[in-house]
């Protein structure tokens, strides 16, 4: 007996693609004399679906798919993941697909409610379990956290395998967690898992499939690739008969899965959001030459426009070391003085400024500037701005609202810098296509004399470690500080954290790869007396 895991990519709300997604590895499935084709959660309808699920009509038009895959594909039995509306109560469900009807459904358990997840909002749980048999073996069936939570795989005695669809988010390092987390959990019972995954990009949420069949006895049976559209036939009798132990340890570095996920999460954002080109501000920093790096890996280089946009401030070094960026990527470069521009703003304001000393003020309006050249172009030429701003610089407020930050879609939004450097060095792995200097360099904005980013902030190293201690792993200052951590360097940053969330709010939306991104993740609130100093 043979098996088809699709390992698809869906997209929301398009339920017509998504029908004819799973129609295609359906064929696939019966020309490889598959007898079972699995999907992930929600495969229908995409996930996560939002309050398009409080839309009738969009249920209703996922009944219809669902009924018509299953008239399409009477022989093969498929699994589908969808929304069911039942009694008045809407169900997270997979149901199975068999002889022209729908065969079984199972509602999902386990409704997670944390971190990115909201489904309590939506769903209400299901009650029972679903078993079935076909050729002797005995299936069950989960739908992702259901198998996190493990009590359900508890209710599924004597089964030979579990099936469990998934739409689990991509996290660094979540993959090996996965695997090590649930294995725990089948091996209360003893059977195989075969646990599939969704892949693909879907606002601030990015899928990474990662899909594996598992068994206590032979250990990793076999996987699918990360970040890849696939389907994989897999032979029950040749596992059975055999097995296959596969090691863990994969030909890519944990930094190139992370880079091949963060070209997916843009090349999803465009082409599902039917955008053709993008405009990115280089200011011959590292932040913009990795934008433009997965720009170029995301997109065709002739829809991809750069922008150096230098002041009295920007450096010959800057200017040289964007333009030899853009030359080893082939990629359009314009550059345009914002000098013109910042005098006329200084005319304008001279006699409300007068004899006030220069500041941040005039620093922000040099960006807000860049903004809105930005936006003119994106604009214009019916196109997206892209911006550049990393994880360091979104949790501290270092970025300017209505300038640098200004952007559709922000790559970085969830990478901080020490990994934005392990990144470039990554893409250099093999070829020097971001100029050394850019990596060597210390990292400045360039919006006043001798400016480094130093001046106002720890070193980057430092800054990261206390944002991972303070945002993912939820330390005090106390604690914190108690790591070894300078006790002013800690306040300063917290301080900053916390007085930036309006800005936070105001960002463009960008894929989560770390424990805990801002948005979603960790909803703060604006307005608030809470003193963390306390």
């Amino acid at each position: 007996m043979k098996i088809s895991l699709a390992q698809i990519n869906p997209t929301v709300g398009d339920i017509q693609s998504n029908y004819r997604l799973i129609v295609k590895h359906a064929n696939i499935a019966e020309k490889s004399n598959a007898e079972i084709l699995i999907t992930p959660e929600l495969s229908i309808c995409g996930y996560p679906p939002e309050d398009l699920l409080l839309n009738k009509n969009f249920i209703e038009q996922c009944n219809d798919a669902l009924l018509k895959l299953a008239k399409k594909f009477p022989r093969l039995k498929i699994i589908v993941g969808h929304p069911r509306s039942f009694k008045g109560a809407l169900f997270n469900s997979a149901s199975i697909l068999y002889r022209g009807k729908i065969e079984q459904t199972y509602d999902k358990q386990m409704l997670p409610n944390y971190g990115v997840f909201d489904e309590k909002r939506y769903f209400q749980a299901g009650n029972k379990s679903l078993t079935f048999s076909h050729k002797s073996r005995r299936f069950g069936l989960l739908i992702c956290e259901d198998l996190w939570v493990g009590r359900t795989t508890e209710k599924l005695p004597n089964v030979d395998y579990i099936i469990c669809i998934n739409a689990s988010p991509y996290e660094i390092d979540k993959y090996e967690t996965r695997i090590k987390e649930l294995k725990k959990r089948v091996s209360l019972n003893g059977s195989t898992l075969i646990y599939l995954n969704l892949v693909g990009g879907q606002d601030d949420l990015l899928f990474d499939g990662g899909s594996f069949v598992y068994n206590n006895k032979n250990g990793l049976i076999d996987y699918l690739e990360q970040f890849k559209s696939m389907n994989k036939i897999i032979d029950i009798k040749r596992i059975e008969k055999v097995g296959s132990l596969i090691s863990l340890k994969k030909s890519q570095s944990p930094i190139k899965i992370l880079l091949n996920g963060l070209v997916l999460a843009l090349k999803d954002y465009l082409s599902k959001n039917s955008i053709k080109n993008v405009f990115i501000g280089l200011s011959g920093g590292i932040d913009s030459a990795v934008v433009l790096y997965i720009a170029s890996q995301a997109c065709k280089k002739e829809n991809i426009t750069t922008i150096m946009m230098p002041s009295p401030y920007t450096s010959k070094v800057s200017l040289e070391d964007a333009k030899k960026l853009t030359d080893n990527l082939e990629i359009d470069h314009k550059v345009k003085s914002i000098k013109p521009l910042m005098k006329s703003f200084d005319k304008s304001l001279s006699s409300e400024f007068k004899n006030l000393p220069i500041n941040v003020t005039e620093e922000n309006i040099q960006a807000r500037i860049r903004g809105v050249l930005l936006m003119a172009y994106a604009n214009k030429f019916n196109g997206i701005v892209l911006a550049t701003s990393n994880k360091s610089e979104v949790a501290v407020g270092y970025s300017t609202l209505y300038g640098d930050m200004v952007g559709g879609f922000s790559i970085l939004k969830d990478v901080p810098k020490t990994l934005v450097y392990k990144i470039a060095e990554e893409i250099n792995r093999t070829k020097n296509i971001i100029p050394e200097r850019i990596l060597t360099r210390a990292p400045s904005a360039e919006l006043s004399k001798n400016q480094t980013d130093q001046d106002n902030l720890p070193d980057y190293n430092v800054l990261d470690a206390i944002i991972d201690l303070y945002i993912e792993k939820n330390k005090s200052i106390k604690m914190i500080i108690n790591e070894g951590y300078s006790a002013q360097e800690v306040r300063k940053v917290i301080k900053l954290i916390h007085m930036s969330e309006f800005k936070r709010r105001q960002s463009a939306p960008g894929p989560k790869v770390t424990h805990k991104a801002f948005g979603k993740d960790r909803r703060y609130p604006i307005t608030s007396k809470y003193n963390p100093f306390i």
